[in-house]
């Protein structure tokens, strides 16, 4: 793939000009490694009339399927031979303006100390893309750059084969672009727009793609009829970035529209006098009470048992006194979407060597999972079938053991503060049961006394005098002097099979519990012992 950038100028403002602002010689070929690929800038003509500079990319198609694999990870998302067979070696993509943001780094940014005068002015440039992937077609093409001050904006749609015309267009395009414009801003333009008309990003995108978006966008694209289409595409449609990137531009076009700058325009707040505070997540609350919990118990090395997306885990590798993590869970593609937020692959070998994502199922014990300091089960034992119950206490408590163990679940109780939930209904399909504060302190203890365990109970969220928590944690502590005797009433069932016997002790087949309410005390084998 590769694109080409021309200028003309006379005896007096040679054309040649054009080497110092992209800071490559015109006399030499220059190769520039990139991580799929080698670039390669070279001048086919070069002289005081007229310069044009090339940039070539060799795409390394070896690079391309171990990095990545489908759509917006190197591959064409429209074969299913994507990562042997696709476009990319050819057709502009994001894997260009990646290559032409290292190549061209100070023209990107307008930088010249030999010419500054040259790079703040306009030049006649003549931009080529002779394979531009356009999902939208050259409509798209003409709406994307004509607002953007070319005077000509050529989108040829490029056939299928120039032998079978009845075959029709490919959804390629011919670009070219003609203008007086600053090497910069063109070069910023094709930085942005090649990927949102290829529309398939050939890495992960990361909360750092908005900024660098409005960076290269500074001085257009908050004004751009297709601002949305454009956040949406740059940002692989990952609408939380998409929504931070729309509210910044907003507040760009507001300072611009009124001649200000942008922190003139975002001071309605004086955070000096400002008491009100925006409510905190209730997920980010129990993300706090678990870290509180587990640092009260100075664990060290912890199992995020049901890991999911690895949002707790990643809360855990922010802080160092916690040295080993380890996150389970039975989906694979939740574990993949973990590696991807926790950044494995660019994670430093220290970091790394902390973290550990692993595939597993709760309901059948594993030897892994032995040794540590404490389990967490956040929001698990609710997407459980009452009747598997056994089996994940059996694989937690009775063969894995921790010193410490924390459950959370929702409070049902609390439902009836939640405006948009239905009388009668869970709050996520998934859930099997949702528990009163009665029926969980009545498991909870069931299990601390069966397995050799201490249980007290945390309120997680605003603490409603009538309805309790939204959310109920239990902090299981295992007490040593009872180990022997708890785990052998229990039976064992052998390693590697799921866990079997009757259910927890007080849970009734329609998932109510029967017993006494413990309250948010702490009650130990040892006061049970007393009372009975």
């Amino acid at each position: 793939m590769f694109l080409t950038i021309s200028t003309t100028g006379n005896p007096e403002r040679p054309a040649t000009d054009l080497g110092f602002l992209l800071h490559k010689h015109p006399e030499r070929a220059q190769t520039f490694s990139t991580s799929h690929g080698t670039a390669h800038v070279l001048y086919p003509e070069a002289s005081a009339e007229r310069c044009t500079a090339a940039l070539l990319l060799e795409v390394d198609p070896v690079a391309l399927v171990r990095r990545g694999k489908g759509k917006g990870r190197g591959g064409a998302p429209d074969s299913a031979l994507a990562q042997y067979v696709n476009d990319r070696p050819y057709a502009a993509s994001s894997l260009l303006a990646v290559a032409l943001a290292k190549v061209f780094k100070s023209a990107l940014h307008g930088d010249c100390r030999a010419m500054p005068e040259r790079a703040a002015a306009p030049l006649p440039l003549r931009v080529e893309v002779p394979a531009l992937p356009a999902r939208g077609g050259a409509d798209l093409v003409r709406a994307l750059f004509g607002p953007l001050g070319w005077e000509t904006v050529e989108a040829e749609p490029v056939p299928l084969d120039g032998k079978f015309p009845e075959w029709g267009d490919s959804r390629y395009v011919r670009l070219v672009l003609e203008g007086e414009l600053r090497l910069a801003d063109a070069l910023n333009h094709l930085y942005v727009l090649l990927p949102v008309l290829d529309d398939a990003k050939h890495y992960w995108v990361a909360p750092d793609e908005v900024d660098k978006l409005l960076r290269a966008g500074d001085g257009w694209l908050a004004g751009h009829p297709e601002r949305k289409l454009i956040t949406a595409r740059y940002l692989s449609r990952r609408w939380g970035l998409a929504r931070e990137a729309t509210e910044r531009l907003e507040l760009v076009r507001l300072a611009e529209a009124e001649g200000l700058d942008v922190d003139d325009v975002d001071n309605a707040v004086d955070e000096s006098i400002d008491t009100e505070e925006r409510p905190v997540p209730l997920a980010e609350q129990r993300r706090d009470a678990i870290l509180a919990a587990l640092a009260a118990a100075e664990a060290s090395r912890v199992l995020d048992l049901g890991c999911g997306q690895g949002q707790l885990v990643q809360a855990l590798l922010k802080d160092t006194r916690f040295t080993e993590i380890v996150g389970v869970d039975v989906s694979v593609r939740a574990l993949t979407v973990a590696a991807r937020r926790l950044r494995l692959d660019r994670m430093g070998e220290r970091q790394a060597a902390r973290v550990k994502l692993t595939q597993g199922s709760l309901a059948y014990t594993d030897k892994r999972l032995t040794g540590y300091d404490a389990a967490v089960l956040s929001e698990v034992i609710e997407h459980l079938d009452l009747p598997r119950l056994p089996a994940l206490e059996y694989a937690v408590f009775g063969s894995a053991r921790p010193c410490t163990v924390l459950v959370t679940t929702p409070n049902v109780e609390y439902n009836v503060r939640w405006e948009s939930l239905p009388a009668g209904h869970v709050r996520h399909g998934d859930h099997r049961f949702e528990w009163t504060r009665e029926e969980f302190g009545s498991w909870a203890a069931s299990v601390a006394e069966r397995y050799g365990y201490d249980v007290g109970f945390t309120p997680v969220g605003p603490d409603d005098p009538e309805v309790g928590p939204p959310t109920q944690m239990a902090v299981f502590t295992r007490a040593t002097e009872t180990d022997t005797t708890a785990v052998a009433a229990t039976g064992t069932p052998e390693s590697g099979t799921a866990a079997t016997g009757s259910a927890a002790k007080g849970v009734g087949t329609e998932g109510s519990l029967t017993g006494t309410t413990t309250g948010t005390t702490t009650v130990t084998t040892t006061e049970k012992e007393e009372q009975a």
